[in-house]
This record gives C-alpha cells, structure tokens and sequence, in this order.
C-alpha cells in the first residue's frame, strides 16, 4: 500500500468522524430547518426548469400558427398564379402565360418549403406539448411532496418539544434521587433523617409523661389547688361572708323552699329575721 492511499484513507476516516461527531452535536430543529429550505429551493429549481419547457412549447405553438398562416397564403398565391396562367392562354397571349407559370411555379416551391416547414414545426410542437404536460406533472408531484413535508416538519417540531420536556422531566426525577455531589444529600436522605428525629421527639414526649416525676408535679399541683381554696375559705369567715361550699348547699334550699311555697295561693315565705321583729312589737303591749 503506498503513501498516498494511506493518506488516502486516514483523510476518509477523518471525514467521517468529524460527520459523525456533528450529527451527534448538531440541533435536530436546525437541521430540520435545513432540509426544508433544501427541498423548497429544489421546488423552485424546478419549477423554473419546467416554465422553460412550457415557454419553449407556447413559442413553438407560435411558430407552427405563422407557418399555417404563411402557407395558405403561399397556397392562395400559387392558385391565383395558375388562373392568372390560364386567363392569359385563353387570351392568346402566350408571354404573360409563361410568366404567370414561371411565377407559379415559385410559389409552388416555397408552398413545399412552408410545407416542410409546418410539418416539422408540428413534430416539435408535439413533442414539446408532451414536455410541458410532464414539467407540469413534476411540479405539482414535487408541490404535494413539499406540502407533505411541510406537515412533517410541524409534527416533527412537536414531537422534538415533546421529547426535550420529557428529557428535562428525566433529568429533573433523577436530580431527586441522586445528590449533586458528595457533600449534599438527595431529598430522600432529607426526608429520612427528618422522619427519624421527628419520631424520636414523639417517643421522648410521651416517655417523659409516664414518669415519677410528672406524676410529682402533678399531685404538687392539686395541694397548691387546695391550699388555695382552704385560704379564700379562711379569709370568707373573717368578712362574715358564707364559705364556697355554704354558699352552693345554700342556694339549693332556698331554691327548694321557693318551689315547695308555690303550692299555697297568697302564702308569704316569712324570713328568720321577721318572727323576732314580731316579738318584739307584742313584748309593749304586755308590759301595759
């Protein structure tokens, strides 16, 4: 193998890594992008190709009508020549009948040439037609072709969003299972180590509220709650006012007696303090 094919065949595989590497680097929305300007300027190409086939049909559909036109007059004009022949005869003048014959005979000449000429301008003009009928038929082919890559291209844009949203989506689950790096936890070590000192903090609180020492606290606060009310009872006999307990049974007779008095229609419930003041207003009269 000489020099050059190896250098030959480095320069390939070169080529060809680089491509490799660019396809898989290049943006799928700029290379989409790029295949449809490449497919809308073929589109063009063609159909400035076929406008030439079908200019070059409607010239030729020119030339052939200028052809028939110009061969019925040549046509008319070798008639008229041979009539003109013939009147010339029949008048005896032999002269003017050869010229009128030599001048028809020309014009038959250039009616064969014209002839020839329509003919294969007709040749032309058909084949032509035919070429204008297929350049229409590749442009409106390559049109449908383009409109349908058109549509591809939307769905195409929509699928590319689609998975880019997914792969962010991807990334953005796998972000919370995995730490960003060896000093920070994920979110399920979070969530775990937060748990655990949250129960822990639950199973302290309620072993400390089976203890000796709360239930210590508590019966400590129900002497002090009865140290308090034997007090308010103490300081309630030194300003003559009826104890806690007095007052409560007291209110129950009274509201006893008051039902009971209901019964007898015009009977006055009569206080302890009215019988002394009654004694007293009689003790006079028996003293006269």
């Amino acid at each position: 193998m000489g020099m050059i094919d190896v250098l030959r065949r480095r320069w390939r595989y070169f080529t060809a890594k680089t491509e490799t590497r660019f396809e898989s680097n290049a943006d799928p929305k700029v290379q989409l992008e790029q295949a449809i300007a490449d497919a809308q300027e073929q589109h063009a190409r063609l159909i400035e190709q076929a406008a030439n086939v079908v200019a070059n049909q409607k010239q030729h559909e020119l030339q052939l009508n200028r052809a028939m036109e110009q061969l019925e007059k040549v046509n008319g004009s070798t008639r008229q020549a041979l009539m003109m022949a013939e009147d010339a005869t029949k008048r005896g003048d032999g002269e003017k009948a050869r010229e009128y014959n030599s001048t028809a005979e020309a014009f038959a000449n250039r009616l064969i040439a014209t002839e020839n000429q329509v003919n294969d301008l007709k040749t032309l003009s058909l084949q032509s037609a035919q070429a204008a009928d297929q350049a229409r038929a590749a442009v409106q082919q390559n049109s449908m072709a383009l409109q349908q890559k058109l549509a591809e291209r939307q769905k195409l844009l929509s699928q590319l969003d689609q998975a880019k949203m997914q792969e962010q989506l991807n990334r953005a689950m796998t972000s919370l299972n995995q730490t960003v790096d060896q000093n920070a936890p994920s979110l399920e070590q979070v969530r775990a180590k937060i748990e655990a000192r949250y129960a822990k903090a639950l199973g302290t609180s309620e072993l400390s509220g089976q203890t000796v020492e709360a239930r210590m606290l508590e019966v400590e606060q129900a002497s002090i709650g009865s140290e308090a009310r034997s007090r308010l009872d103490t300081m309630r006999d030194e300003l003559g006012l009826p104890s806690a307990t007095g007052a409560a049974l007291g209110a129950g007779s009274a509201g006893a007696l008051g039902a009971g008095s209901t019964g007898v229609p015009g009977a006055a419930a009569q206080t302890p303090e009215a019988a002394p003041a009654e004694t007293a207003s009689a003790d006079p009269a028996d003293g006269q």
